[in-house]
């Protein structure tokens, strides 16, 4: 099944906290459940690719 791209910058745009690993949008500065402004990229995986 193919992947579109829209689809695929739909769920790896995110961004993921290092503390409690909620997900959350781009242009988060911190957490959304937590409060960190510990945040990271989230990865793409195999299937993504």
């Amino acid at each position: 099944m193919p992947i579109f791209p829209e689809v695929k910058e739909r769920l790896l745009k995110k961004k993921i906290c290092m503390k409690c690993s909620a997900r959350n949008p781009w242009t988060a500065k911190k957490c959304r459940k937590c409060g960190s402004t510990d945040l990271r990229p989230k990865k793409m995986g195999k299937k993504m690719k």
